[in-house]
This record gives structure tokens, C-alpha cells and sequence, in this order.
């Protein structure tokens, strides 16, 4: 009886472990698991810039006041009517 349950015992180890650690085991899904959860991670956040750029399109492409700012801010553009001023602060010419 005793040898019984130890082949019986040792049948079923034998049994599961392709289910625990075979190429479609529970361990396997898991691992998948926690991919796929860190891929949707990066999918959201690389939607919400793919929107921000569309939108940065629209409105270049719509008008002329989101050109105009990024001139001013990126390459220190000014209208031919203004006049630019430099303020230096902290300098010894202030002093």
C-alpha cells in the first residue's frame, strides 16, 4: 500500500510539471502577464504624447499664433515693428 501512494505521488509530480513549468505552464503565463501589463503601461503613455504632437500639429497647421511662439521662445524672433530689449541682471555694467 505504501509503495502505492509513493508511485501514485510521484505520478502526479511527474504529471504537473509541465503544467507548472513547461513552455505553457503557470509560471510562463505570469511572466506574460507582467509584460504585457508593462506594455500597456508604455502603449498609454505613448498615446498620450502621440496626441499632444497632433495636437502641437493642428494648431501649427491652423494658425499662425502657435508659429509665432515657438519662433520667439526657440529662436529669439521679434516683429519688425518691436524693438528687443536685453535685461541683465546681477552684472557688474548695472553696478
Amino acid at each position: 500500500m505504501r509503495l502505492l501512494t509513493v508511485v501514485l505521488v510521484a505520478l502526479v509530480v511527474v504529471l504537473q510539471q509541465p503544467l507548472w513549468f513547461g513552455s505553457g505552464g503557470w509560471l510562463r503565463v505570469h511572466a506574460l502577464g507582467v509584460q504585457l501589463d508593462a506594455r500597456r503601461e508604455d502603449n498609454a503613455r505613448l498615446k498620450a504624447r502621440n496626441a499632444a504632437l497632433a495636437a502641437e500639429v493642428r494648431d501649427l497647421k491652423q494658425g499662425y499664433d502657435a508659429i509665432e511662439e515657438r519662433a520667439r521662445s526657440e529662436l529669439g524672433m521679434v516683429r519688425e515693428d518691436e524693438m528687443f530689449f536685453q535685461v541683465i541682471e546681477g552684472s557688474a555694467v548695472a553696478r
